[in-house]
């Protein structure tokens, strides 16, 4: 389980409430604050939202920072600081992996963060993600080709910024050019440009605002219903490639001995 029962506790102490003042204020009854306070229950998603809010924390440190006297938030510039994520659960209360289909894309910049509007989304099941938080975006464009306009990327949710690699793909979320997938070309830095790359080397490498990004999808793992053409029988031209190649690297061999 995570901190979030001791935080309870130690910020409902801090704020000096009973348990059943406590309870009456954010409106649950006494019975589930002992509940939490002593891990025999977890809250759900909406309420750790309501509890933050009443506490003044981010719901991210609410749930994985150990709170106490000696705790302080991270500055909110840091891009280690984890960001809030609305998401949804099925009935069995397990994260749902939501579509963002092409039509929804424009709204998505607008609700991305409205738990409601996540709710509402499209879902899949996949049962080989079972583990973190999915979501899932269909791409549009030839930018990316081979993956052509229409595919799903499934991307995992990147909570911490400065984990992106380089030369790994990406569904990123930006003020400006909305929901684009493309490779990452460099680490990414808060308020310093990113720069996006597309596997088909017809479109030019550009850079976006660290402060326009919203948020960032490792990709996964992709789903399209065009199926891949058989390989192409080699050219005059390709073997003549292959075979001038060869003689580099025998020649690199060569004289590294």
């Amino acid at each position: 389980m995570s901190n979030i029962s001791s935080n309870i506790k130690f910020l409902r102490k801090k704020k000096g409430l009973t348990q059943q003042q406590f309870a009456d204020q954010v409106g649950i009854k006494r019975s589930l604050v002992g509940a939490y306070e002593e891990e025999r229950a977890e809250p759900k998603y909406e309420l750790l939202k309501t509890l933050a809010l009443f506490f003044d924390v981010s719901i991210d440190d609410f749930i994985n920072e150990t709170i106490n006297e000696k705790w302080a938030p991270k500055p909110k510039g840091n891009p280690a600081n984890l960001r809030v994520l609305s998401i949804s659960v099925d009935k069995d209360d397990n994260e749902n992996i939501e579509l963002v289909p092409l039509k929804a894309s424009a709204g998505y910049l607008n609700g991305y963060a409205d738990t409601e509007y996540v709710a509402h989304l499209p879902k899949l099941y996949l049962p080989m993600f079972k583990q973190g938080t999915y979501r899932a975006f269909e791409i549009k464009g030839d930018s990316m080709l081979p993956l052509v306009s229409g595919t799903i990327i499934v991307g995992e949710y990147q909570e911490n910024w400065a984990d992106v690699k380089t030369g790994e793909t990406y569904v990123i979320i930006s003020k400006n050019d909305g929901i684009v997938y493309k490779r990452a070309g460099n680490k990414f830095k808060e308020n310093k440009k990113l720069k996006l790359i597309s596997d088909n080397p017809v479109y030019e490498p550009y850079d976006i605002n660290g402060e326009d990004v919203l948020e960032i999808w490792k990709a996964k793992a992709y789903i399209s219903t065009h199926l891949p053409m058989p390989t192409p029988e080699p050219t005059m031209e390709s073997l003549t490639s292959m075979m001038a190649q060869m003689q580099r690297s025998i020649a690199n061999l060569k004289s590294n001995n």
